[in-house]
């Protein structure tokens, strides 16, 4: 799934693809150039070392859910984040 839309005065760029048995996605807020807030689950570096504090050969690769805020300069650890939980978080935490 590809979605690329508006919400007021925000770019949503939505990645879901299913491969390998495993479930990848990007979930995306843009205002202008500008990250407002990334959900992904991608191997990141920075997520695998937030959460075991190393990355070690067992857990590199591994898809790690996570939240990139302030234009990727900061990032949390986060549950699996589904389309419909993003939708939830889009009326909650935007301002129009």
């Amino acid at each position: 799934m590809r979605i690329d839309a508006e919400y007021g005065k925000y770019k949503i760029l939505v990645t879901e693809l299913f491969s390998d048995g495993l479930r990848k996605y990007r979930y995306y807020v843009l205002h202008g150039d500008w990250v407002e807030a990334g959900f992904d689950n991608s191997p990141d570096p920075r997520a695998i070392r937030l959460k075991y504090g190393e990355i070690g050969k067992e857990h590199a690769g591994e898809p790690v859910p996570h939240l990139h805020l302030e234009d990727k300069t900061r990032l949390s650890l986060t549950e699996e984040m589904t389309f419909a939980d993003f939708v939830r978080w889009l009326n909650g935490n935007l301002e129009e």
